[in-house]
């Protein structure tokens, strides 16, 4: 690292990781060795034209959420505390790398409509690595194909331990898992050796164990901003080992390590691919992704039809049990009070009712006018969110029904509105367009970025578009030169509901 800035140097250039006597930490360095040896010539076709959309995909997101009161609340404390530095910010202005980590994160993250990946019992956001590895690679002076292939990495490590070693369950957040692909990745970006990048991933996974309780009701404005906050910190742990600072690189093995207090992580990462793009999601509606099959059926009864509020009894919305726990008065808490954008987009009553109201749900469905507006939180009262019964003893036997047991390989969802006069109107979905079975292309996201952000200019979209999908043969700056033309007058705002104490 010398050759980008002469402070760089490390202390222990050359130390390993090992245990006392002398046994080597394989399963922390064969994550660190992962991740350093992802090359952008490796990835599949498939995989390539995959994280091209999703980086499409998150930059939407990014320039959608300018103006929100909680995103520019961050980037008010970050110029507060000092702005200029090598890594630019979405919508103008430079700071050091973890700030525009923190500041960018935000951005990609708020809206609640970016991407997702499904295991069995947890999900994640992957794109959550793009604001802290595109700080990375923009330090160090990277390609656009050093940022890929770093993305790729993080991309492929958060995926598969939201897959293979679940954390909610015990009553962490996903993005404790972030906090190990934000420093691998980034270790990536930067080129660092496998004893910087091994204690980077051990700092950061070490101290950033965050709680699952910020998606539980009521949600807070943290809901939109904790994976900022592990992205900040995760490259300033990164950064830590650059200079020598090691971490307990028993993380994974040791005792009171992760099998002890979190889960197992069993990867062989020797044997890992950059594969699990083609099966990460992007979203159709902004809200939560276990809603997406729910509302696609909502819309669908709303376009056969006229329907007035005042006609509809009851609307029953039978959903598989994730989706039931975190949005439909499960495990995670009541959903029938929504008076914010964050309590607003995890309600499934909420999400249905606006839906059949508005016909879409899209930002303004969470301006806070929308939200406390008399038709909506009336008709969500009569919105009842159900597991559907088992249909076999098997099932029974499993402690299961038919749409959890297809879950998370399909998102089962059948909505039924009882009007007054008892006719019902019923429709089903076993996905939505943006799941990997129905997967959004270039043009699908064109048309996401033009509603998102209609006072965009042709230009710049077509600049955005134009750069991304061309991104591996250009400079990372090519990029971030386009964050200076996104400025937040260009499209509306989203000011929160409760962000009064923004200056």
């Amino acid at each position: 690292m010398g050759d980008i800035d002469s402070n760089w140097k490390p202390i222990w250039p050359e130390v390993r990781p090992t245990l006392s006597g002398g046994k080597k930490m394989d399963k922390l360095e064969a994550m660190a060795k992962f991740a350093l040896g992802t090359s952008y010539e490796e990835i599949s076709e498939e995989a390539k034209e995959r994280l091209k959309l999703h980086l499409f995909d998150t930059l939407i997101c990014a320039i959608g959420a300018q103006g929100a009161g909680p995103v520019e609340a961050v980037r008010g404390m970050a110029n507060e505390f000092g702005t200029g530095g090598r890594c630019t910010l979405i919508g103008g202005g430079s700071a050091a790398p973890d700030r525009a980590a923190l500041v960018n994160t935000a951005h990609t993250r708020y809206l609640d409509f970016m991407d997702n990946f499904l295991g069995a019992k947890e999900t994640c956001h992957p794109c959550d690595n793009v604001g802290a590895v595109l700080a990375a690679t923009e330090y160090a002076r990277g390609s656009g194909a050093d940022f890929l292939a770093a993305l790729a990495a993080a991309y492929q490590i958060q995926c598969r331990l939201a897959e293979t070693s679940p954390v909610m369950k015990e009553g962490f957040d996903h993005t404790t898992h972030l906090a190990l692909s934000v420093a691998a990745g980034a270790s990536r970006a930067m080129k660092l050796n496998p004893a910087q990048t091994a204690n980077a991933i051990a700092c950061s996974g070490n101290q950033l164990a965050a709680l699952v309780v910020v998606r539980a009701s009521p949600n807070s404005q943290l809901k939109g901003l904790a994976s900022a906050l592990t992205a900040s910190w995760a490259l300033q742990a990164t950064f830590l080992a650059t200079r020598g600072i090691t971490g307990p690189i028993g993380l994974f093995e040791c005792p009171k390590g992760y099998p002890e207090s979190l889960a197992p992580i069993e990867i062989d990462w020797e044997k890992e691919k950059p594969d699990v793009l083609p099966r990460c999601l992007l979203k159709r509606y902004n809200a939560e992704v276990h809603t997406q099959s729910t509302l696609e059926a909502t819309l669908e009864i709303r376009s056969r039809e006229t329907i007035l509020a005042e006609e509809i009894e009851e609307v029953k919305a039978e959903v598989f049990r994730t989706a039931y726990d975190i949005v439909g008065n499960g495990e995670y808490g009541s959903r029938h009070t929504a008076h914010t954008k964050e309590q607003a987009d995890h309600s499934l009553p909420y999400l249905v009712a606006v839906a059949l109201l508005d016909g879409d749900v899209m930002p303004e469905q969470f301006r806070p006018e929308r939200i406390e507006s008399p038709d909506v939180q009336e008709l969500m009262k009569r919105v009842t969110v159900e597991v559907p019964p088992s249909e076999s003893d098997v099932q029974l036997a499993k402690q299961t029904d038919p749409f959890t047991e297809k879950y998370p390989d399909e998102m089962r969802a059948r909505v039924t509105v009882t009007l007054k006069g008892g006719r019902q109107l019923v429709a089903e979905r076993k996905d939505y367009h943006g799941f990997r079975t129905r997967p959004f292309d270039w043009s699908d996201l064109e048309t996401k970025f033009e509603r998102i952000a209609p006072n965009l200019s042709n230009e710049i979209r077509g600049d955005v578009v134009s750069v991304v999908r061309s991104l591996d043969r250009r400079p990372i700056t090519d990029l971030t030169d386009l964050f200076g033309r996104f400025s937040p007058s260009l499209t509306e705002s989203l000011e929160s509901h409760d962000s009064a104490f923004v200056s």
